[in-house]
């Protein structure tokens, strides 16, 4: 069945060429970081064994932060390593969906007790249909859930794409409806799977935690979102 058109969808019908524009000109004037330097696995910490998986695009791989440490993997497995001897991975890359991490983890061998999913933008600016990312979302939870044997998941909520520095109105505007409504189609996801936490990050509106580049999170606010994170794992 196909879902109704939402009013945001179809006001921006007419604004397509102002979107169109302000988008290429995004792209051409974007400041390209790189992922940080350092190491994406190891094992840190004392304590019961956790294998922890970090999966996703970008802000998964910690673009925006200098070296891994300043990043999610890098304050997460500090946090979990003060109870759990943490052997993690990060299976990251920039640019990547949610069909390209799925891929990605088909190739992936072994097992994990927990995992941290960071996926969505990419998503949002390639055009993806909330029920095409709804199922996606529920193939990936289902892979790590069963074929990786993950107990605990946190999967971080789509980013609230109109709070991006880096993008102009109305496009900030078009990019965070769609994000708002991916991410609805995320937790539906996620409901589904009682081992699957949803993580939604509010943010205060504090320019320090945003990357160079207006588009990344700073280490500011990597390590809050590492907080999150661990005590949702923690708790479970």
């Amino acid at each position: 069945m196909t879902a109704p058109i939402a009013a945001d969808q179809i006001l921006r019908v007419p604004l397509l060429p102002v979107l169109a524009a302000q988008a290429i000109s995004v792209r051409r004037n974007a400041q390209l970081l790189p992922e940080p330097s350092g190491p994406r696995q190891g094992r840190e910490g004392r304590g019961p064994r956790l294998r922890l998986l970090i999966a996703g695009d970008s802000s998964a791989a910690g673009v925006g932060a200098g070296r891994q440490q300043q990043a999610l993997s890098g304050f997460l497995v500090a946090r979990l390593a003060r109870h759990y001897s943490v052997e993690w991975r990060l299976e990251a890359t920039t640019g990547h969906t949610t069909q390209d991490t799925l891929e990605r983890l088909n190739r992936l061998e072994g097992n994990y007790d927990a995992a941290v999913t960071a996926l969505g933008v990419n998503d949002v600016t390639r055009g993806v249909s909330w029920q095409k990312f709804t199922a996606l979302q529920t193939k990936l939870l289902d892979h790590l859930t069963n074929k990786l044997g993950v107990r605990r998941v946190v999967v971080t909520a789509v980013p609230q794409m109109n709070r991006f520095p880096a993008l102009p109105q109305p496009l900030a505007w078009a990019l965070g409806r769609q994000a708002a409504r991916l991410d609805r189609g995320l937790q539906k996801a996620a409901a589904a799977f009682p081992q699957a936490r949803h993580l939604s990050l509010k943010f205060p509106d504090d320019p320090a935690l945003a990357a160079p580049d207006g588009y990344h999170p700073s280490p500011k606010a990597y390590r809050l979102w590492a907080e999150a994170a661990a005590d949702l794992l923690h708790q479970r």
